[in-house]
């Protein structure tokens, strides 16, 4: 059990998150539950700051967002991302080069610098850190190669904001959102079938759980909702304050990864991280525009989709931006899994001889 004195960082956090969030309401920044949280968190957190956040809030908040976009998924929608599946593999196909190309150009940057760090060692931290997958995954897959799985945590943390951040922000100046709406199959708040609702997302987390599957609250979650729409059960839609309270819940959860070691560990690592990030955001905003002309969708739905981002943050952003959420969510879901399943075999693939 946590103690009193965590339990009121996290209080004293949570009020911070909101505080920020109100303020990016009546400054009207996008996505204002999730940047106004994740900047606020993030500040304070560098600047010293006791900030503290808890995993069952986390895994609520995925839940909850699992949930939600779940509802997007119509018997029409699934025949619409089944029928492009060639381009979810072509997606596949881009985020596994270009991790790799960001990871052998962090190699070429650090190695000489970080002599301490042995040449096996810097390789597999600069694989895995340019791997465009989520963060606590892409380090339990370094430790195992010996990589310095600090830099790697580091790496993906730092990537997640940058990307969370930048491409809302990106899309509102300009004016690309509310351009593709695929409104959720269900509209209205019902007590009772919210209740059972989540009663029944919830035996999905814990099942994905049980199985030891990443994101269990997230992916469980949205399994279930989906199964629920396709099968034609409308139960109740997610109501308004549940998700832009997840949404904090995810964002403070993000923020409280930064400390004021984690900018003085290794300053140029972090630097050409962000600077390598933008680059990806350039490049796979060029594949996004392919994608979208060979596809016939929304390129800003394409973006959203290629984006070296994470699931529940880039499927957020579709959703408050009304941007091809089933779309977005099924792109970034068989990514995560190709990337789960590829990139450790690539590894030892490409550096077996070394």
């Amino acid at each position: 059990m946590p103690s009193f004195r965590f339990l009121v960082r996290v209080l004293a956090t949570l009020l911070l998150a909101f505080a920020a969030a109100e303020a990016c309401l009546a400054l009207h920044t996008p996505l204002p539950w999730m940047i106004g949280p994740l900047l606020a968190v993030s500040l304070a957190s560098i600047a010293g700051a006791p900030t503290a956040s808890l995993t069952p809030l986390r895994n609520a908040g995925q839940w909850t967002i699992g949930t939600a976009l779940g509802l997007y998924f119509t018997p029409q929608v699934l025949g619409l991302v089944a029928g492009i599946w060639w381009a979810i593999a072509l997606a596949i196909a881009w985020a596994l080069l270009l991790g790799w190309g960001f990871g052998r150009w962090l190699h070429g940057l650090h190695a000489a610098r970080m002599p301490h760090v042995p040449p096996n060692s810097m390789r597999a931290t600069t694989y895995f850190a340019g791997a465009i997958g989520g963060a606590s995954e892409m380090t339990l897959l370094s430790e195992a190669s010996g990589a310095r799985t600090d830099l790697v945590a580091a790496a993906h943390s730092l990537r997640l904001v940058v990307v969370t951040v930048t491409i809302p922000f990106a899309m509102q100046w300009s004016g690309l959102h509310g351009l593709e709406i695929n409104p959720s199959a269900v509209r209205q708040v019902n007590a009772g079938g919210l209740a059972l609702l989540a009663l029944a997302t919830g035996v999905g987390g814990l099942a994905m759980r049980a199985l030891g599957r990443t994101n269990p609250w997230f992916m469980g979650a949205l399994l279930v909702a989906m199964g629920l729409t396709v099968a034609g059960q409308s139960l109740s839609a997610v109501p308004t304050w549940m998700s832009n309270a997840a949404q904090l819940v995810i964002a403070v959860s993000l923020g409280v990864r930064f400390s004021r070691e984690f900018l003085h560990t290794a300053p140029r690592w972090l630097g050409s991280v962000a600077l390598g990030t933008l680059g990806m955001l350039v490049l796979c905003a060029g594949a996004a525009w392919l994608l979208a002309w060979a596809t016939g969708l929304h390129p800003a739905t394409m973006i959203l989709s290629t984006s070296p981002g994470g699931i529940a943050e880039m499927s957020i952003t579709a959703k408050v931006l009304q941007l091809g959420v089933p779309v977005v969510t099924a792109f970034q879901v068989c990514r995560l899994v190709a990337v789960l399943l590829l990139v450790g075999p690539m590894y030892r693939w490409i550096y077996a001889r070394n």
